[in-house]
């Protein structure tokens, strides 16, 4: 048996003083990641040629900010104390040569945080899951989550249109046998197709982005003749996140489809290794390569194929 998680996505229906208190805690996470991220990279200027004393740094924790900024103690702690790890992480990889130093996050960067069951802390309750702090909050649970699978952590976001989600992380053990292959398939990535597969079969995509772009410039039109800041300006905003968020969601529906059907159908998949990002730049193909989602495909086939014991 191996442990397994898995990731169960709801919409979150915060009331009015719900929404304040999330508000302020996308906000201090924030505060604290970016207060956090300063002292390391002053630490980082003075030390950066010297490796053994850079090692030897101590760096700071939430706990040392809430004497000094008391309203740190106002949110969930443990979202504060993820918010650690997320940048120890970022810096991790830095120093590995896997990514750039980290950057400071602002307001535009995607609200959330993320937080741990303890004690019984998370739980979900007839339409509603208990959260730290915030106690109940109404969700819209369109699918059961299985007995055997053990609520793990939470990551609340907010979308730019303005709507809560909660994304909940369960642990569940599964005894995963590799399956026997008999029947594979290959696929050669197409540009407005998404794939063509080995069987000369199409997956057909029907290019969200380029059927909404219309729509999506007439409305950025209208948003840059408005005043920034004022009511209609803000209106209109919403508009235009609306829009983009109806082609993300159409795209993910689809990409979810197809993987599965994949992933039913056949024991392994053969793709190609492609850099998309360099592809999208050197080829000038920007819009057509981000917008058929091959990068998120294959993580979906990935993880969809593992979990029957099959391959990628």
């Amino acid at each position: 048996m191996t442990k397994q998680n898995k990731a169960f996505k709801f919409r979150l229906l915060p009331n009015k003083k719900q929404e304040v208190l999330l508000s302020k805690t996308f906000g201090c996470v924030r505060f604290v990641y970016n207060k956090m991220l300063a002292e390391r990279k002053q630490t980082y200027e003075k030390f950066k040629n010297d490796r053994e004393k850079l090692k030897e740094q101590k760096f700071p924790t939430p706990a040392k900010y809430k004497e000094e900024f008391p309203f740190l103690r106002e949110v969930d702690s443990l979202a504060l104390a993820n918010a650690q790890l997320n940048l120890q992480n970022a810096y991790k990889n830095f120093f590995e040569v896997n990514a750039e130093f980290p950057n400071f996050k602002n307001r535009k960067t995607k609200q959330s945080y993320t937080t741990n069951r303890v004690n019984g802390n998370i739980e979900l309750q007839d339409g509603h899951i208990k959260l730290p702090k915030l106690k109940l909050v109404k969700i819209k649970q369109h699918r059961e989550i299985p007995e055997n699978y053990r609520l793990k952590s939470c990551t609340i976001s907010k979308t730019k249109s303005g709507k809560y989600y909660v994304s909940v992380r369960t642990e569940y053990e599964k005894d995963i046998k590799p399956k026997a292959v008999e029947h594979v398939v290959g696929l050669d990535f197409a540009m407005s197709e998404l794939y063509v597969s080995s069987e000369n079969e199409k997956a057909n995509y029907p290019r969200y982005y380029r059927v909404m772009s219309e729509k999506l410039a007439k409305a950025g039109r209208i948003l840059s003749k408005r005043k920034k800041g004022s009511a209609r300006w803000n209106k209109q905003r919403l508009v235009v996140a609306k829009l983009h968020e109806k082609v993300v969601n159409q795209r993910m529906n689809f990409l979810h489809h197809k993987s599965k059907e994949l992933a039913s159908n056949f024991d392994a998949v053969v793709i190609e290794d492609l850099n998309m990002k360099g592809m999208s730049q050197a080829l000038h193909f920007g819009k057509s390569v981000h917008d058929n989602g091959w990068g998120m495909f294959t993580t979906f086939l990935a993880y969809k194929l593992k979990e029957q014991g099959k391959q990628l």
